[in-house]
């Protein structure tokens, strides 16, 4: 069996197993039983739209997934809009980034860092979440896991100025997919200080690095015009933190196993600070304006894989001479561990229960319930992402709260009438169709116009009929008496 083993090993690229290996992870349930969540939905509706669409759109929301928006655009083009079409980049990207882990490792430390780094990977739950997301985070993890191994490539003695210029190149695009992911060049500049590089090195890193952060400054200056779109998420707390520690934990043991030294290139040198740097910085920006979300530095899961891969080498050098065959069964028999102990959480991640909503289940009630010439309205107004995604489900109900739709006024959910108008044109209506949050995951209203609707159907309608699916809510409204008349201000029902 050992001989099976060796022989596989040197015919076999060290990167394939790997990759292949997070390619089926992906694989692995990607529909996700044919569910979409808010965020995906989001991909879904402005993949959808023309290029120029887009690009007006950009300039009053999201305009720090302008890349991303466009390059789905491009591929449901091509493919048309799918489940697979919106999450397989993301499975692709992530098994790129397995493969690229896999030769940094190999590169670092031996073939077994390599194989175990490359492995781990796939396994860590972020990267499960995140493996099947049509979201740009994956594509972040496979450029800076390219952006690293070209790093490291280039401090082992190789360093052409067509690979710095292909690094500068690669942490430009990470940057326009998300600007975050520029916090992997502090985390470099730590592994540049670590193994004492030369000057040269040195120089080529720094204009690298200055030449992409210049041509990303753009984008984020102007995305801090729409910092508004971030203000949900809360102000850092001591419990937030416990992730990261145990993050930083498990790393630092990893790296004390690989046993680094200063001014030499190993595994720990590059893991730690790719681990610990982007978590350390975000946390401190989120100190000024909270950001600290687990997606956005999504990439500094290599370095705990790399970690983790260090440590398993380990594990496997130190069993060698006294149990040689019983050594080399180390890393299968632990990630065999691992599979089975993260199972009920991979089967977790794979269920439509795993976000918190879905909008083509609702979409599906909405087909059921619905009757030709009814009204439709959406408390928040962000919920229309539902009727965005599946227009179909919706043909011959009339979206009265509406004013502009979101291409036209290039927003996400659309331009809603003032109060008055609104509460004017329910009070033409017999039936109204509301499309809201669970009970369960709904916040507390606060918008006036949805106040409004709220009150208005609470006072003058009664409910017929009321079905909640994965985090959404269809409820029916029947018109209580006779319709009273439209006062001033009252809105056209085909408007």
């Amino acid at each position: 069996m050992n001989s099976h083993i060796a022989v596989c090993r040197r015919r076999l690229p060290v990167w394939l197993i790997p990759m292949l290996w997070t390619f089926a992870l992906g694989l692995w349930g990607l529909s996700r039983q044919h569910s979409v969540w808010r965020d995906e939905a989001a991909t879904w509706q402005v993949a959808r739209r023309t290029a120029a669409e887009i690009w007006h759109m950009l300039g009053q929301v999201d305009v720090v997934h302008g890349l991303y928006y466009l390059l789905m655009h491009g591929l449901f083009e091509i493919f048309g809009p799918s489940t697979t079409t919106l999450r397989l980049p993301s499975v692709l990207a992530t098994a790129v980034a397995a493969g690229c882990l896999a030769v940094i490792g190999k590169r670092l430390a031996g073939s077994w860092t390599g194989l175990g780094a490359g492995l781990a990977f796939g396994l860590l739950p972020a990267v499960q979440f995140y493996l099947q997301e049509g979201r740009p985070y994956a594509l972040v993890v496979a450029g800076s896991a390219i952006s690293t191994l070209l790093l490291v490539t280039v401090l082992k003695g190789r360093g052409w100025a067509m690979r710095w210029a292909a690094y500068g190149g690669t942490v430009l695009v990470c940057g326009l997919l998300n600007w975050l992911s520029l916090l992997i060049l502090p985390a470099h500049l730590a592994t540049l200080a670590w193994t004492r590089a030369g000057r040269g090195v040195w120089t080529r890193w720094a204009a690298a690095s200055t030449a992409a952060v210049a041509c990303v400054l753009p984008l984020i200056l102007f995305s801090r015009g729409q910092s508004e779109q971030v203000s949900w998420i809360p102000p850092l707390t001591w419990h937030m933190m416990i992730g990261p520690a145990v993050l930083l934990t498990i790393g630092g043991l990893g790296a004390l196993l690989d046993r680094p030294r200063a001014g030499q290139l190993s595994a720990a040198v590059v893991g730690l600070p790719l681990l610990a740097v982007p978590q350390i910085a975000l946390i401190g920006i989120s100190l000024a304006q909270p950001l600290f979300l687990d997606r956005y530095i999504l990439f500094s899961m290599l370095g705990l894989a790399l970690l983790i891969g260090a440590a398993l080498s380990a594990a496997i050098r130190a069993a060698a001479p006294r149990f040689p065959r019983a050594s080399m069964w180390i890393l299968p028999v632990a990630v065999a561990v691992a599979m089975v102990a993260l199972l009920p959480q991979s089967l977790a991640k794979r269920s439509p229960d795993s976000r918190v909503d879905d909008v083509l289940a609702v979409a599906a009630d909405v087909r059921r319930l619905k009757e030709t010439g009814a009204a439709v309205l959406f408390i928040p107004a962000a919920r229309r992402d539902t009727e965005l995604v599946s227009p179909e489900a919706f043909t011959g109900l009339r979206d009265i709260a509406l004013m502009e739709g979101p291409e036209e006024s290039g927003t996400l959910k659309g331009v809603e009438a003032d109060p008055a108008r609104i509460r004017a044109a329910m009070l033409t209506q017999q039936r109204i169709l509301l499309v809201t949050d669970a009970t369960e995951v709904a916040q507390p209203v606060s918008a006036e116009r949805d106040r409004v609707k709220t009150s208005v159907l609470k006072e003058y309608f009664t409910v017929v009929a009321d079905q909640q699916i994965r985090g959404r809510r269809v409820t029916v409204y029947k018109r209580l008496g006779t319709p009273g008349p439209v006062g001033p201000g009252g809105m056209s029902a085909a408007m």
